[in-house]
């Protein structure tokens, strides 16, 4: 029988956490409830207790409850938490894992989720889930429903609310794995809609080669989620055609970069293609969000709930430095693709966000620090010409076999 793991902290929530347990079982699962919280369990018995937990995480319950720094404490047992979900997923006694909670439940289970691979269901009910979500799921394969009410007891509400979490973890536990094909190297590409079609014309090349295409949406977690897959060694290679989070990075946009964006593949010494793509652009929300200081700045609404803004050849330049400081640490194959073209479809002649000034400065930062040994192709062409897309994927195919030729 399949098993979910119940994770919380049971010395508020014990209750819900026993109305949840029952719903998860009459699915026909097992559930493992472990008791995340700092005092003991209240309403109901764990099967993995608040004291095991805070030893998993280094400390001493009774310590953390005397000492009364709420912080601390949910710190100690997010990390507790994660090692009994570890032990637990390595022993095959976890096939799901599900919580309930607000602010601190919930930055603890998505603490222990990290310790799962992509592919195991994870899901949160939580009072923060209709805001930003970023802090819990991260580059997680992470569900998340609004609870609507507080965990704060059983009521009409709540109770249909996990009721309908209980169903949901047990559809994904139970659903049927897909087969899977015999393995290709996996590609990594960042695209964005301006970028899409350099994106497909490589992804189809790569996959005429033998590879599988792994895609990522620009989106401030896509970057950090590609690079997440790098580290744990799943990624043959980088197409990195898109970089537009370092734009929102530097100005100020919602879609910023991890800290360590385009640095992951040449610290790991991944074979790689960069290109340039949406650095013409920062992303904010609805027109009405964009801050007071940018208004009057070259803006495009791309829809009602994005609206672009033109980086500035100042911003450019800057970009063009950190770009060339971040490849110039690579320790594996990397080639820089320019397209001198424009960088989106969108900065190309005749569309609004076209701008030589701007294109030149990126570009001439990057000739002025970019190191001679990387590999640069500035080539008279826009990011989405078909030719300039099927260069970056040959290129990094030869990359790749050279690179496997030197190790066999």
């Amino acid at each position: 029988m399949a098993t979910v793991v119940l994770i919380g902290t049971l010395d508020t929530k014990g209750v819900e956490y026993a109305y949840f347990r029952d719903r998860v079982r009459e699915q026909g699962l097992d559930t493992i409830l472990v008791d995340a919280g700092v005092m003991g369990a209240q309403g109901v018995v764990p099967d993995v207790t608040h004291v095991e937990v805070a030893r998993g995480g280094g400390a001493d319950a009774a310590a953390l409850a005397a000492a009364g720094d709420r912080g601390n404490a949910v710190g100690a047992m997010a990390r507790g938490a994660r090692a009994v979900v570890a032990r637990l997923y390595a022993e095959g006694r976890l096939q799901g894992i599900a919580a309930l909670g607000g602010s601190g439940g919930s930055s603890i289970a998505a603490e222990a989720m990290k310790a799962l691979p992509v592919g195991v269901p994870k899901l949160i009910v939580s009072t923060v889930a209709s805001g930003d979500t970023r802090p819990y799921v991260g580059a997680l394969d992470v569900t998340m429903t609004y609870s609507v009410v507080d965990i704060a007891g059983i009521n009409q509400i709540s109770a249909r609310i996990i009721a309908n979490a209980a169903g949901a973890i047990a559809g994904m536990v139970n659903v049927p794995a897909p087969p899977v094909p015999a393995p290709r190297p996996l590609i990594a590409a960042s695209m964005f809609g301006v970028t899409t079609p350099a994106v497909t014309t490589a992804r189809a090349r790569l996959e005429e080669l033998g590879y599988e295409v792994l895609v990522f949406h620009q989106t401030g977690t896509g970057g950090e989620s590609m690079e997440e897959l790098m580290k744990g060694g799943f990624i043959a290679g980088a197409l990195d055609v898109t970089v537009t989070e370092l734009a929102d990075e530097l100005v100020g946009g919602v879609l910023a970069a991890h800290p360590r964006r385009l640095e992951v593949a040449g610290q790991l010494g991944i074979p790689q293609v960069v290109s340039l793509g949406a650095l013409d652009m920062v992303n904010f929300g609805p027109a009405d969000t964009v801050p007071p200081q940018f208004r009057d700045r070259n803006l495009y609404v791309h829809n009602a709930t994005v609206t672009l803004m033109r980086t500035t050849p100042e911003e450019n330049a800057e970009l063009g430095c950190r770009i060339a400081r971040k490849l110039n640490g690579a320790t594996g194959p990397t080639a820089l693709f320019v397209p001198l073209g424009g960088v989106s479809s969108i900065a190309v002649e005749g569309m609004p966000f076209h701008d030589p000034v701007a294109d030149e400065a990126l570009f001439d930062a990057l000739r002025r620090n970019l190191d001679p040994r990387i590999e640069a192709h500035w080539v008279e062409a826009d990011v989405n010409d078909p030719a300039f897309a099927l260069a970056m994927a040959n290129r990094l195919h030869e990359l790749i076999q050279t690179q496997r030729g030197a190790t066999t």
